[in-house]
Protein backbone atom coordinates (compact mmCIF):
# COMPACT_ATOMS: atom_id res chain seq x y z
CA UNK A 1 0.00 0.00 0.00
CA UNK A 2 2.94 2.38 0.56
CA UNK A 3 4.54 2.01 -2.82
CA UNK A 4 2.13 4.17 -4.84
CA UNK A 5 2.46 6.94 -2.27
CA UNK A 6 6.24 6.81 -2.48
CA UNK A 7 6.10 6.88 -6.24
CA UNK A 8 3.78 9.86 -6.11
CA UNK A 9 6.02 11.79 -3.73
CA UNK A 10 9.06 10.91 -5.74
CA UNK A 11 7.44 12.00 -8.98
CA UNK A 12 6.25 15.31 -7.56
CA UNK A 13 9.64 16.23 -6.05
CA UNK A 14 11.45 14.95 -9.11
CA UNK A 15 9.31 16.98 -11.52
CA UNK A 16 9.45 20.16 -9.44
CA UNK A 17 13.15 19.69 -8.94
CA UNK A 18 13.89 19.26 -12.64
CA UNK A 19 11.61 22.15 -13.58
CA UNK A 20 13.60 24.31 -11.19
CA UNK A 21 16.86 23.06 -12.66
CA UNK A 22 15.67 23.79 -16.19
CA UNK A 23 14.51 27.26 -15.17
CA UNK A 24 17.85 28.07 -13.57
CA UNK A 25 19.68 26.67 -16.61
CA UNK A 26 17.63 28.86 -18.95
CA UNK A 27 18.25 31.91 -16.78
CA UNK A 28 21.96 31.15 -16.66
CA UNK A 29 22.20 30.69 -20.42
CA UNK A 30 20.16 33.85 -21.00
CA UNK A 31 22.66 35.73 -18.82
CA UNK A 32 25.54 34.21 -20.80
CA UNK A 33 23.97 35.24 -24.10
CA UNK A 34 23.34 38.78 -22.82
CA UNK A 35 26.91 38.97 -21.61
CA UNK A 36 28.11 37.98 -25.07
CA UNK A 37 25.94 40.63 -26.67
CA UNK A 38 27.22 43.27 -24.25
CA UNK A 39 30.83 42.32 -24.97
CA UNK A 40 30.58 42.31 -28.73
CA UNK A 41 33.90 42.54 -30.45
CA UNK A 42 33.07 45.56 -32.59
CA UNK A 43 36.35 47.29 -33.32
CA UNK A 44 38.12 48.98 -36.18
CA UNK A 45 41.42 47.73 -37.51
CA UNK A 46 44.31 49.80 -38.82
CA UNK A 47 46.93 48.21 -41.06
CA UNK A 48 50.50 49.25 -40.33
CA UNK A 49 53.29 49.33 -42.85
CA UNK A 50 56.85 48.12 -42.71
CA UNK A 51 58.26 51.50 -43.69
CA UNK A 52 56.55 53.33 -40.83
CA UNK A 53 58.67 54.49 -37.91
CA UNK A 54 58.01 56.52 -34.80
CA UNK A 55 59.00 59.62 -36.75
CA UNK A 56 56.12 58.91 -39.11
CA UNK A 57 53.69 58.97 -36.22
CA UNK A 58 55.00 62.37 -35.13
CA UNK A 59 54.37 64.04 -38.49
CA UNK A 60 52.74 67.42 -37.99
CA UNK A 61 49.07 67.36 -38.94
CA UNK A 62 48.04 70.99 -39.01
CA UNK A 63 45.19 72.19 -41.17
CA UNK A 64 47.54 73.91 -43.59
CA UNK A 65 49.31 70.60 -44.22
CA UNK A 66 46.05 69.02 -45.34
CA UNK A 67 45.08 71.99 -47.51
CA UNK A 68 48.54 72.19 -49.07
CA UNK A 69 48.71 68.49 -49.90
CA UNK A 70 45.19 68.49 -51.30
CA UNK A 71 46.04 71.40 -53.59
CA UNK A 72 49.16 69.63 -54.83
CA UNK A 73 47.16 66.49 -55.59
CA UNK A 74 44.71 68.49 -57.69
CA UNK A 75 47.49 69.84 -59.91
CA UNK A 76 48.94 67.96 -62.82
CA UNK A 77 52.34 66.50 -62.27
CA UNK A 78 54.33 63.39 -61.57
CA UNK A 79 54.80 63.85 -57.83
CA UNK A 80 51.39 62.60 -56.81
CA UNK A 81 52.85 59.47 -55.17
CA UNK A 82 54.98 61.60 -52.86
CA UNK A 83 52.02 63.82 -51.93
CA UNK A 84 49.71 60.83 -51.34
CA UNK A 85 52.26 59.16 -49.12
CA UNK A 86 52.64 62.37 -47.11
CA UNK A 87 48.86 62.75 -46.89
CA UNK A 88 48.41 59.20 -45.57
CA UNK A 89 50.82 60.04 -42.76
CA UNK A 90 49.09 63.31 -41.94
CA UNK A 91 45.68 61.63 -41.90
CA UNK A 92 46.78 59.49 -38.96
CA UNK A 93 45.85 62.52 -36.81
CA UNK A 94 42.11 62.83 -35.91
CA UNK A 95 42.17 66.62 -36.23
CA UNK A 96 43.66 66.33 -39.71
CA UNK A 97 40.94 63.86 -40.69
CA UNK A 98 38.22 66.35 -39.74
CA UNK A 99 40.06 69.11 -41.54
CA UNK A 100 40.34 66.96 -44.67
CA UNK A 101 36.63 66.16 -45.03
CA UNK A 102 35.77 69.84 -44.60
CA UNK A 103 37.71 70.69 -47.76
CA UNK A 104 35.61 70.85 -50.91
CA UNK A 105 35.78 67.72 -53.11
CA UNK A 106 38.50 66.23 -50.88
CA UNK A 107 37.15 62.67 -50.93
CA UNK A 108 36.35 62.93 -54.65
CA UNK A 109 40.00 63.77 -55.28
CA UNK A 110 40.99 60.51 -53.59
CA UNK A 111 38.31 58.62 -55.52
CA UNK A 112 39.69 60.04 -58.76
CA UNK A 113 43.17 58.80 -57.90
CA UNK A 114 41.71 55.48 -56.72
CA UNK A 115 40.16 54.92 -60.14
CA UNK A 116 43.12 56.16 -62.17
CA UNK A 117 45.63 54.21 -64.25
CA UNK A 118 48.62 54.53 -61.90
CA UNK A 119 48.69 51.37 -59.73
CA UNK A 120 50.91 52.94 -57.07
CA UNK A 121 48.63 55.97 -56.81
CA UNK A 122 45.63 53.65 -56.46
CA UNK A 123 47.31 51.85 -53.58
CA UNK A 124 48.26 55.09 -51.82
CA UNK A 125 44.78 56.54 -52.37
CA UNK A 126 43.13 53.54 -50.72
CA UNK A 127 45.68 53.85 -47.93
CA UNK A 128 44.47 57.41 -47.32
CA UNK A 129 40.87 56.20 -47.31
CA UNK A 130 41.87 53.47 -44.89
CA UNK A 131 43.29 56.05 -42.50
CA UNK A 132 40.05 58.02 -42.74
CA UNK A 133 37.92 54.91 -42.13
CA UNK A 134 39.71 54.34 -38.84
CA UNK A 135 38.52 57.70 -37.48
CA UNK A 136 36.40 57.55 -34.30
CA UNK A 137 34.26 60.36 -35.73
CA UNK A 138 31.31 58.92 -37.67
CA UNK A 139 31.19 61.99 -39.92
CA UNK A 140 34.62 61.13 -41.30
CA UNK A 141 33.60 57.59 -42.20
CA UNK A 142 30.33 58.78 -43.71
CA UNK A 143 32.26 61.22 -45.88
CA UNK A 144 34.10 58.25 -47.41
CA UNK A 145 30.91 56.75 -48.84
CA UNK A 146 31.59 57.89 -52.45
CA UNK A 147 34.54 55.46 -52.48
CA UNK A 148 32.64 52.31 -51.49
CA UNK A 149 31.40 51.20 -54.93
CA UNK A 150 34.98 51.26 -56.18
CA UNK A 151 36.34 49.51 -53.08
CA UNK A 152 33.81 46.73 -53.65
CA UNK A 153 34.66 46.50 -57.36
CA UNK A 154 38.37 46.28 -56.61
CA UNK A 155 37.92 43.20 -54.38
CA UNK A 156 38.55 41.11 -57.50
CA UNK A 157 41.58 41.14 -59.73
CA UNK A 158 43.88 43.38 -57.69
CA UNK A 159 47.08 42.69 -55.79
CA UNK A 160 46.86 41.05 -52.37
CA UNK A 161 47.99 44.18 -50.54
CA UNK A 162 45.45 46.34 -52.37
CA UNK A 163 42.58 43.89 -51.81
CA UNK A 164 43.46 43.60 -48.13
CA UNK A 165 43.42 47.39 -47.75
CA UNK A 166 40.04 47.67 -49.45
CA UNK A 167 38.58 44.98 -47.19
CA UNK A 168 39.76 46.49 -43.92
CA UNK A 169 38.59 49.92 -45.07
CA UNK A 170 35.13 48.51 -45.80
CA UNK A 171 35.15 46.68 -42.48
CA UNK A 172 35.85 49.92 -40.63
CA UNK A 173 33.18 51.80 -42.58
CA UNK A 174 30.54 49.20 -41.61
CA UNK A 175 30.55 50.66 -38.11
CA UNK A 176 30.11 54.28 -39.14
CA UNK A 177 26.32 54.48 -39.06
CA UNK A 178 23.15 52.65 -39.97
CA UNK A 179 22.96 54.64 -43.21
CA UNK A 180 26.48 53.61 -44.23
CA UNK A 181 25.77 49.97 -43.48
CA UNK A 182 22.49 50.01 -45.42
CA UNK A 183 24.18 51.59 -48.41
CA UNK A 184 26.92 48.96 -48.36
CA UNK A 185 24.29 46.22 -48.27
CA UNK A 186 22.45 47.84 -51.18
CA UNK A 187 25.71 48.03 -53.11
CA UNK A 188 26.14 44.27 -52.70
CA UNK A 189 28.83 43.92 -50.07
CA UNK A 190 27.72 40.39 -49.08
CA UNK A 191 27.98 38.91 -52.63
CA UNK A 192 31.25 40.80 -53.09
CA UNK A 193 32.69 39.25 -49.92
CA UNK A 194 31.51 35.79 -50.97
CA UNK A 195 33.11 36.16 -54.40
CA UNK A 196 36.33 37.51 -52.90
CA UNK A 197 36.63 34.61 -50.47
CA UNK A 198 35.99 32.14 -53.28
CA UNK A 199 38.55 33.71 -55.61
CA UNK A 200 41.21 34.28 -52.94
CA UNK A 201 40.79 31.05 -50.98
CA UNK A 202 44.51 30.29 -51.32
CA UNK A 203 45.45 33.65 -49.83
CA UNK A 204 44.79 33.45 -46.09
CA UNK A 205 45.60 37.12 -45.47
CA UNK A 206 42.71 38.09 -47.74
CA UNK A 207 40.48 35.40 -46.23
CA UNK A 208 41.14 36.87 -42.78
CA UNK A 209 40.29 40.35 -44.06
CA UNK A 210 37.05 39.11 -45.65
CA UNK A 211 36.02 37.42 -42.40
CA UNK A 212 36.89 40.54 -40.40
CA UNK A 213 34.67 42.69 -42.62
CA UNK A 214 31.85 40.15 -42.46
CA UNK A 215 32.08 39.97 -38.67
CA UNK A 216 31.73 43.76 -38.47
CA UNK A 217 28.47 43.51 -40.42
CA UNK A 218 27.15 40.57 -38.41
CA UNK A 219 27.74 42.32 -35.09
CA UNK A 220 25.76 45.45 -35.89
CA UNK A 221 22.55 45.55 -33.87
CA UNK A 222 20.33 47.06 -36.59
CA UNK A 223 18.66 44.81 -39.13
CA UNK A 224 20.71 41.85 -38.00
CA UNK A 225 18.15 39.37 -39.31
CA UNK A 226 18.25 40.98 -42.74
CA UNK A 227 22.02 40.67 -42.90
CA UNK A 228 22.04 37.12 -41.56
CA UNK A 229 19.44 35.96 -44.08
CA UNK A 230 21.52 37.34 -46.96
CA UNK A 231 24.67 35.68 -45.62
CA UNK A 232 22.90 32.35 -45.07
CA UNK A 233 21.63 32.42 -48.66
CA UNK A 234 25.20 32.88 -49.94
CA UNK A 235 28.19 30.55 -50.11
CA UNK A 236 29.86 32.32 -47.18
CA UNK A 237 28.89 29.85 -44.40
CA UNK A 238 30.45 26.95 -46.33
CA UNK A 239 33.61 28.98 -46.98
CA UNK A 240 33.86 29.98 -43.31
CA UNK A 241 33.66 26.34 -42.25
CA UNK A 242 36.39 25.35 -44.69
CA UNK A 243 38.88 27.79 -43.08
CA UNK A 244 38.47 26.74 -39.45
CA UNK A 245 41.71 24.72 -39.49
CA UNK A 246 44.75 26.86 -38.57
CA UNK A 247 47.53 27.00 -41.12
CA UNK A 248 50.98 25.99 -39.88
CA UNK A 249 52.66 28.85 -41.76
CA UNK A 250 50.05 31.61 -41.73
CA UNK A 251 48.88 30.99 -38.17
CA UNK A 252 45.49 31.35 -36.50
CA UNK A 253 44.29 34.69 -37.90
CA UNK A 254 41.98 33.47 -40.67
CA UNK A 255 40.58 30.60 -38.57
CA UNK A 256 39.82 32.93 -35.63
CA UNK A 257 37.97 35.48 -37.77
CA UNK A 258 35.97 32.76 -39.55
CA UNK A 259 35.05 31.12 -36.24
CA UNK A 260 33.74 34.41 -34.83
CA UNK A 261 31.63 34.92 -37.98
CA UNK A 262 30.13 31.48 -37.49
CA UNK A 263 29.39 32.30 -33.85
CA UNK A 264 27.49 35.44 -34.88
CA UNK A 265 25.56 33.44 -37.48
CA UNK A 266 24.65 30.73 -34.97
CA UNK A 267 23.60 33.31 -32.38
CA UNK A 268 21.46 35.31 -34.80
CA UNK A 269 20.16 32.85 -37.36
CA UNK A 270 16.71 31.32 -37.17
CA UNK A 271 17.56 28.61 -39.70
CA UNK A 272 19.83 26.37 -37.65
CA UNK A 273 18.90 23.35 -39.75
CA UNK A 274 20.75 25.02 -42.61
CA UNK A 275 23.90 25.37 -40.48
CA UNK A 276 23.61 21.80 -39.21
CA UNK A 277 23.13 20.53 -42.76
CA UNK A 278 26.29 22.36 -43.86
CA UNK A 279 28.20 20.56 -41.12
CA UNK A 280 28.72 23.49 -38.73
CA UNK A 281 28.44 21.38 -35.57
CA UNK A 282 30.63 18.64 -37.03
CA UNK A 283 33.37 21.03 -38.19
CA UNK A 284 33.44 23.08 -34.97
CA UNK A 285 33.41 20.10 -32.63
CA UNK A 286 36.07 18.28 -34.67
CA UNK A 287 38.29 21.33 -34.51
CA UNK A 288 37.90 21.48 -30.72
CA UNK A 289 39.02 17.85 -30.53
CA UNK A 290 42.07 18.65 -32.67
CA UNK A 291 42.96 21.67 -30.53
CA UNK A 292 42.65 19.64 -27.34
CA UNK A 293 45.15 17.14 -28.73
CA UNK A 294 47.53 19.99 -29.58
CA UNK A 295 47.15 21.34 -26.04
CA UNK A 296 47.92 17.91 -24.59
CA UNK A 297 50.98 17.50 -26.80
CA UNK A 298 52.02 21.12 -26.20
CA UNK A 299 51.89 21.81 -29.94
CA UNK A 300 49.35 24.62 -29.75
CA UNK A 301 50.10 27.97 -31.36
CA UNK A 302 50.10 31.27 -29.50
CA UNK A 303 46.65 32.61 -28.65
CA UNK A 304 44.94 29.29 -29.31
CA UNK A 305 42.27 30.34 -26.81
CA UNK A 306 41.13 33.04 -29.27
CA UNK A 307 40.06 30.22 -31.59
CA UNK A 308 38.78 27.90 -28.85
CA UNK A 309 36.35 30.52 -27.53
CA UNK A 310 34.16 31.05 -30.66
CA UNK A 311 34.27 27.33 -31.44
CA UNK A 312 32.93 26.55 -27.96
CA UNK A 313 30.12 29.04 -28.39
CA UNK A 314 29.17 27.62 -31.77
CA UNK A 315 29.05 24.07 -30.42
CA UNK A 316 27.22 25.01 -27.22
CA UNK A 317 24.50 26.89 -29.08
CA UNK A 318 24.11 24.44 -31.96
CA UNK A 319 23.61 21.51 -29.59
CA UNK A 320 20.28 22.99 -28.55
CA UNK A 321 18.98 22.74 -32.12
CA UNK A 322 20.38 19.32 -32.98
CA UNK A 323 17.81 16.50 -32.46
CA UNK A 324 19.21 14.06 -29.93
CA UNK A 325 18.67 11.12 -32.32
CA UNK A 326 20.91 12.85 -34.87
CA UNK A 327 23.63 13.94 -32.46
CA UNK A 328 26.00 11.10 -33.36
CA UNK A 329 25.90 12.20 -37.01
CA UNK A 330 27.16 15.67 -36.10
CA UNK A 331 29.46 14.99 -33.15
CA UNK A 332 32.04 12.36 -32.26
CA UNK A 333 30.60 12.20 -28.76
CA UNK A 334 33.32 10.29 -26.92
CA UNK A 335 36.12 12.38 -28.43
CA UNK A 336 34.32 15.68 -27.81
CA UNK A 337 33.55 14.90 -24.15
CA UNK A 338 37.20 14.01 -23.60
CA UNK A 339 38.38 17.13 -25.44
CA UNK A 340 36.17 19.41 -23.35
CA UNK A 341 37.58 17.99 -20.12
CA UNK A 342 41.12 18.53 -21.40
CA UNK A 343 40.35 22.15 -22.28
CA UNK A 344 38.53 22.67 -18.99
CA UNK A 345 41.55 21.57 -16.98
CA UNK A 346 43.95 23.45 -19.25
CA UNK A 347 42.25 26.82 -18.90
CA UNK A 348 40.92 26.69 -15.33
CA UNK A 349 43.87 28.77 -14.07
CA UNK A 350 45.08 30.69 -17.11
CA UNK A 351 41.64 31.67 -18.43
CA UNK A 352 38.78 30.98 -15.97
CA UNK A 353 36.18 32.57 -18.25
CA UNK A 354 37.14 30.21 -21.06
CA UNK A 355 37.06 27.26 -18.65
CA UNK A 356 33.54 28.30 -17.68
CA UNK A 357 32.54 28.40 -21.34
CA UNK A 358 33.98 24.90 -21.75
CA UNK A 359 32.00 23.63 -18.76
CA UNK A 360 28.89 25.29 -20.22
CA UNK A 361 29.28 23.27 -23.44
CA UNK A 362 29.80 20.06 -21.46
CA UNK A 363 26.67 20.96 -19.49
CA UNK A 364 24.71 21.34 -22.73
CA UNK A 365 26.05 18.02 -23.99
CA UNK A 366 25.11 16.08 -20.85
CA UNK A 367 21.69 17.74 -20.68
CA UNK A 368 21.10 16.71 -24.29
CA UNK A 369 22.23 13.10 -24.41
CA UNK A 370 22.46 10.07 -22.12
CA UNK A 371 25.35 8.82 -24.24
CA UNK A 372 27.31 11.97 -23.36
CA UNK A 373 26.59 11.39 -19.66
CA UNK A 374 27.86 7.82 -19.92
CA UNK A 375 30.98 9.05 -21.70
CA UNK A 376 31.91 11.24 -18.72
CA UNK A 377 31.97 8.10 -16.56
CA UNK A 378 33.50 5.63 -19.00
CA UNK A 379 36.35 8.04 -19.73
CA UNK A 380 37.07 8.29 -15.97
CA UNK A 381 36.49 12.04 -15.98
CA UNK A 382 34.44 12.22 -12.78
CA UNK A 383 37.44 12.59 -10.45
CA UNK A 384 38.87 15.49 -12.50
CA UNK A 385 35.48 17.20 -12.44
CA UNK A 386 35.15 16.68 -8.68
CA UNK A 387 38.48 18.46 -8.24
CA UNK A 388 36.90 21.54 -9.82
CA UNK A 389 34.12 21.84 -7.22
CA UNK A 390 36.20 24.06 -4.90
CA UNK A 391 37.06 26.32 -7.87
CA UNK A 392 35.06 29.53 -8.08
CA UNK A 393 34.35 31.92 -11.00
CA UNK A 394 31.22 30.00 -11.96
CA UNK A 395 33.14 26.88 -12.98
CA UNK A 396 32.05 24.86 -9.95
CA UNK A 397 28.34 25.64 -10.35
CA UNK A 398 28.52 24.56 -13.98
CA UNK A 399 30.26 21.33 -12.96
CA UNK A 400 27.47 20.64 -10.46
CA UNK A 401 24.94 21.14 -13.26
CA UNK A 402 26.83 18.51 -15.25
CA UNK A 403 26.54 16.09 -12.33
CA UNK A 404 22.83 16.96 -12.02
CA UNK A 405 22.33 16.12 -15.71
CA UNK A 406 24.06 12.77 -15.27
CA UNK A 407 22.15 11.91 -12.09
CA UNK A 408 18.86 12.78 -13.78
CA UNK A 409 19.44 10.43 -16.70
CA UNK A 410 19.28 7.05 -14.92
CA UNK A 411 19.54 5.19 -11.60
CA UNK A 412 22.52 3.26 -12.89
CA UNK A 413 24.49 6.45 -13.52
CA UNK A 414 23.60 7.68 -10.01
CA UNK A 415 24.97 4.51 -8.46
CA UNK A 416 28.10 4.81 -10.58
CA UNK A 417 28.61 8.43 -9.47
CA UNK A 418 28.32 7.31 -5.84
CA UNK A 419 30.95 4.64 -6.36
CA UNK A 420 33.29 7.23 -7.90
CA UNK A 421 33.21 9.45 -4.81
CA UNK A 422 30.75 12.16 -5.71
CA UNK A 423 28.77 11.76 -2.48
CA UNK A 424 31.68 12.78 -0.26
CA UNK A 425 32.36 15.79 -2.50
CA UNK A 426 28.72 16.92 -2.27
CA UNK A 427 28.82 16.73 1.52
CA UNK A 428 31.71 19.20 1.38
CA UNK A 429 29.95 21.59 -1.00
CA UNK A 430 26.97 21.74 1.40
CA UNK A 431 29.25 23.69 3.73
CA UNK A 432 30.11 26.35 1.14
CA UNK A 433 29.00 29.97 1.50
CA UNK A 434 27.86 30.01 -2.13
CA UNK A 435 24.10 29.45 -1.89
CA UNK A 436 23.79 28.31 -5.49
CA UNK A 437 26.35 25.59 -4.82
CA UNK A 438 24.41 24.44 -1.76
CA UNK A 439 21.12 24.40 -3.67
CA UNK A 440 22.57 22.43 -6.58
CA UNK A 441 24.25 19.99 -4.19
CA UNK A 442 20.90 19.32 -2.51
CA UNK A 443 19.31 18.71 -5.91
CA UNK A 444 21.98 16.20 -6.91
CA UNK A 445 21.84 14.47 -3.53
CA UNK A 446 18.10 14.06 -3.84
CA UNK A 447 18.40 12.45 -7.26
CA UNK A 448 21.18 10.18 -6.08
CA UNK A 449 19.30 8.86 -3.04
CA UNK A 450 16.40 7.88 -5.29
CA UNK A 451 18.59 5.46 -7.23
CA UNK A 452 18.77 2.61 -4.69
CA UNK A 453 18.26 1.87 -0.99
CA UNK A 454 22.01 1.36 -0.60
CA UNK A 455 22.78 4.83 -1.96
CA UNK A 456 20.01 6.30 0.20
CA UNK A 457 21.56 4.82 3.36
CA UNK A 458 24.99 6.00 2.27
CA UNK A 459 23.70 9.56 1.73
CA UNK A 460 22.21 9.53 5.24
CA UNK A 461 25.34 8.04 6.80
CA UNK A 462 27.87 10.34 5.11
CA UNK A 463 25.76 13.45 4.60
CA UNK A 464 23.39 13.49 7.54
CA UNK A 465 25.54 15.78 9.66
CA UNK A 466 26.08 18.22 6.80
CA UNK A 467 22.34 18.29 6.07
CA UNK A 468 21.55 19.01 9.72
CA UNK A 469 24.03 21.88 9.61
CA UNK A 470 22.28 23.31 6.54
CA UNK A 471 18.87 22.96 8.22
CA UNK A 472 20.03 24.72 11.36
CA UNK A 473 22.49 27.32 10.11
CA UNK A 474 21.83 28.30 6.49
CA UNK A 475 20.64 31.88 6.09
CA UNK A 476 18.30 31.10 3.17
CA UNK A 477 14.88 29.83 4.21
CA UNK A 478 14.23 28.08 0.88
CA UNK A 479 17.49 26.15 1.21
CA UNK A 480 16.70 25.15 4.80
CA UNK A 481 13.30 23.87 3.67
CA UNK A 482 14.83 21.90 0.80
CA UNK A 483 17.41 20.33 3.14
CA UNK A 484 14.68 19.46 5.63
CA UNK A 485 12.60 17.75 2.95
CA UNK A 486 15.62 15.76 1.82
CA UNK A 487 16.33 14.69 5.41
CA UNK A 488 12.71 13.59 5.87
CA UNK A 489 13.00 11.56 2.69
CA UNK A 490 16.19 9.89 3.92
CA UNK A 491 14.60 8.97 7.22
CA UNK A 492 11.46 7.38 5.73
Amino acid sequence: MWRPNIIHRRSRWHQNNMDELRLRRRENERALRQDRRDRQLLSKRLLLYEEETEATMETASREQDVVSLLCKLQRRGSAKEIHLKALSKVLRDPAAQLSFIKQENSVHVLVGLLTGFDAQCRLLAVRCLHELSYSPDTNVASACMPSTPYLLTYLSGQTTKFTEMCLYTLGNLCLASKAVKEKLLAQGIIPALASCMENQRHNLAVVEAVAFTLSQLLQTRDSVQEIVSIVMASSLPSHLLSFLTPDSEFGLGAAIECAWCLHYLVSSSEDHRNLLARGALLHCSSQLVTLSVAVTQRKQQDKTELLVCPLLRCVGNLLYFCPVQDLSKHVAIIQLVGALCVLLNTYQHSSPSLARETAWVLNNLTAHSTKCCSAVLTLNLVSSLIQLLPVSQGINTMVLRIFANIAHKSKELCIWLTQLGLLAALCSTLKMADQEMVTLSLDVLYMMQLSSPQVKHQVLREGGASLQEVIQCNSERAIRQKASLLMDKLLT
